[in-house]
């Protein structure tokens, strides 16, 4: 029976439209999730939009648009572009969904119910951009470090808080011991100690209810306020299961996110779970960031990289190499449209693409006709099974370039026919693992490669990927 393999993307907040970060965090995990069929695992592969707050009702009103109507026009430009990028999502969520907004209620029911949520005045200082409260020592010269063109606002108002801080001991147990029935891995290793080190300095309640915002889900008990964006989007993970009666997907195997909102994912959304009696995820990856030329990507900057300028210069397959082998896995990676265009030439156009066209050619030329079988397993597997794509494609790359010296020193195209039998069988066997290792990262030019060496006759094809400028 195959083991069942449940992967999310976060759900992305509809007050703006898809960008690089949106789609690197997309395409890797559509490469996860094809990693995983590969190895004969059943998957289920969620992404979405997170559709409730004051910062979409913000830019509704920007727009003159009723809060629904926006988010159903912009909640399309992710469910639309993420196909045109090959990338195969089970189900898109929204948040904006009667049922999830059910399921939340029942749940926070529960809880209310348990003992564990109480109401307060709280009085602090709030960033509409992060859509939550921080601290002074949180500030950089007095504004949010990642809106640093918004004012914080000091907030004073009676809201329902969660136990968060009761919870702080089971957390950081579940972390640091194996053995915990609450046990879940934060990775990389340097976001874990994050998130451990900030439990260890003691937390405080959390405010998880609204009376200002009306965009929202009606708090079950006192219908005067809304759920706190940031706690009911966490539970679209869970809620999607029940909404696509995939319940036996639950627990999630792997939570993939950017670093800024790991402190929800890594600690807020586990004691939530523990507070209502369901199972842990198994693992929370948070990557880093994309710089644009060092430089932080922004609008004011006119720095944004959207996916679809990538896919009008590289196409589909050549956006998810670039992507994939510029992920942020630990540091911030930078990008720029020159090092992304050497990047393509260098590695799709020359390396890739050439071998492919040169290989084609010699095994035409020298009449080769061997039907050689489908590899049984695939280059960076292990690298692909810890989510580091980049080291993965560093060891297709190795075989790409073991493959071009086999011919090149081997001189195959001065010997005949017989004597280039035994090279070139050994460089199509080589093509063939590559080609295959390839179809988590690039679907469309995997299948090419092996149905054109799949044999017995070998013909030259038109380039994989033409040089551009």
């Amino acid at each position: 029976m195959a083991n069942k393999f449940y992967l999310t993307t976060p759900i992305y907040y509809v007050n703006d439209i898809p960008h690089i970060g949106h789609t690197c965090t997309t395409v890797i995990a559509d490469i996860l999730s094809r990693y995983h069929k590969l190895i004969g695992d059943e998957v289920f592969f969620l992404t979405g939009t997170d559709e409730h707050g004051a910062k979409v009702a913000e830019a509704a009103k920007k727009e003159g648009l009723p809060p629904k109507e926006f988010c159903d026009r912009v909640s399309k430009t992710f469910s639309d572009i993420w196909p045109k990028l090959n990338i195969e999502y089970d189900y898109f969520i929204r948040t904006t969904n009667p049922d999830h907004e059910k399921i939340v209620q029942d749940i926070l029911e529960k809880i209310y119910k348990n003992g564990d949520i109480y109401k307060a005045k709280y009085t602090g200082l709030y960033c509409i951009g992060c859509e939550k409260f921080i601290t002074e020592t949180e500030l950089f010269d007095g504004k949010c470090p990642l809106h640093p063109n918004r004012e914080v606002v000091k907030q004073s108002e009676e809201n329902y808080f969660f136990k968060l801080s009761r919870y702080a001991p089971i957390l950081i147990e579940a972390l640091e011991n194996e053995n915990s029935p609450y046990h879940y891995r934060i990775s990389p290793e340097s976001k874990k100690t994050e998130v451990l080190a900030k439990l260890k300095a003691g937390i405080n309640d959390l405010s998880i209810s609204r009376a200002e915002v009306s965009w929202g889900i009606p708090v079950p008990w006192d219908k005067t306020q809304t759920v706190y964006v940031w706690v009911e989007a966490l539970f679209n993970y869970y809620t999607a299961t029940k909404i696509t009666g995939r319940g036996s997907f639950w627990p999630a195997d792997l939570h993939l996110l950017g670093k800024e909102i790991l402190w929800f994912h890594g600690a807020i959304w586990e004691a939530l779970l523990i507070a209502a009696g369901l199972a842990l995820p198994k693992e929370i990856f948070a990557h880093n960031f994309y710089t644009i030329d060092n430089q932080k990507m922004s609008k004011s900057l006119g720095n944004v990289i959207s996916p679809q300028q990538l896919l009008e210069k590289f196409g589909v397959d050549a956006t998810r190499y670039l992507i994939a082998s510029s992920f942020p896995e630990n540091n911030d990676s930078d990008v720029g449209w020159k090092k992304l265009t050497e990047k393509y030439n260098a590695d799709l156009a020359n390396g890739l693409g050439n071998l492919v066209a040169r290989l084609a050619k010699l095994c035409e030329n020298k009449n080769f006709t061997v039907k050689l079988p489908l590899p049984e397993k695939i280059l960076g597997e292990k690298e692909l099974a810890s989510i580091r794509p980049g080291p993965a494609l560093e060891k297709i790359w190795q075989q790409i370039n073991l493959t071009d010296r086999l011919i090149s020193e081997n001189k195959v195209w001065e010997k005949t026919d017989r004597e280039a039998e035994t090279v070139l069988t050994e460089a199509v066997k080589n093509i063939l693992q590559i080609g295959l290792s390839l179809r988590p990262f690039l679907p469309e030019t995997s299948a090419k490669i092996l149905d054109q060496f799949s044999g017995p006759e070998i013909k030259a094809q038109p380039p994989l990927f033409p040089r551009i400028s």
